[in-house]
């Protein structure tokens, strides 16, 4: 691993996304990209409107110089960061900077929920998802000394999440981080007996041609059964699919994949199908 991205809005959560990316550089030797993009429209940087490029050149030094105290942490001492200020918001930004300095993962902060407004749908953290051809690693928790070393990888053991699944096993491989993959069976018409998810996983495990260890879990939600059974199995990290710019991936049935990761308190990295 050699190059990790971190879009930030100096927000607490962005700190968090940056402390987290920091203990990763450290451990794999890798440099850090802290991405800024300004609120700044399309017109407000055109010389061909109306605006004064006074005031852009006071919001851009203005921004160098409010980037460069947030990245005045003890803990990016060791840490090579090179900052990087883009005038105004385009998220699919992000993967065109990941493809120009080929990098190997983006780690960012999410607000998660607040009661019962679901912010990360929508937000800054979902749009990198949906446009990232790598990795991204969503972090809604201070987690000081961050090591990935029990990964659970949720999916519904589908040939769709094929792709996924083996981004999922060379991440593990690449942190040396022991992989859980694990199917969740609920009640209802997506019940399945002992025998039915035998069968289940062992077509799974033909199509991968790779003897990993699949986890049964039972619970009322898949959602449920996904956080309680990562939080069970002391997970440092939750892996799901996603199918691009359709979003998060809709495995199992309904949203599953944003309500994972809106409502859980372990990280989560999600892997393009």
């Amino acid at each position: 691993m050699k190059t990790i991205i971190v879009p930030v809005d100096f927000s607490q959560q962005s700190e968090f996304a940056l402390e987290v990316a920091s203990s990763i550089a450290k451990k794999h030797g890798a440099g850090i990209i802290v991405l800024h993009m300004l609120e700044l429209n399309y017109a407000m940087i055109s010389s061909s409107e109306a605006y004064h490029p006074e005031q852009t050149v006071f919001l851009l030094k203005a921004a160098e110089k409010r980037l460069t105290e947030f990245l005045d942490k003890k803990y990016l001492k060791d840490v090579k960061v090179t900052p990087v200020i883009k005038h105004y918001k385009v998220f699919s930004e992000v993967n065109e900077i990941a493809k120009k300095h080929n990098a190997d993962l983006i780690v960012m902060g999410s607000h998660g929920t607040d009661g019962l407004e679901e912010i990360f749908i929508g937000s800054n953290a979902e749009r990198v998802v949906r446009n990232s051809e790598i990795p991204v690693i969503v972090v809604k928790k201070h987690r000081p000394d961050y090591k990935i070393e029990n990964f659970v990888f949720a999916c519904d053991l589908g040939k769709d999440t094929l792709p996924a699944f083996q981004k999922a096993r060379d991440f593990a491989e690449k942190f040396d981080a022991e992989l859980k993959v694990v199917y969740i069976n609920t009640p209802g018409d997506h019940f399945l007996s002992e025998g039915d998810m035998d069968e289940q996983i062992s077509k799974f495990l033909d199509l991968t041609g790779i003897d990993v260890p699949v986890e049964k879990y039972s619970d009322y939600s898949v959602e449920r059964g996904v956080l309680n059974y990562s939080e069970s199995s002391g997970a440092d990290l939750i892996g799901i699919p996603t199918h691009g710019r359709k979003g998060i991936s809709h495995f199992f049935m309904g949203s599953i994949g944003e309500d994972i990761a809106n409502h859980s308190t372990i990280p989560v990295v999600t892997f393009k199908i």
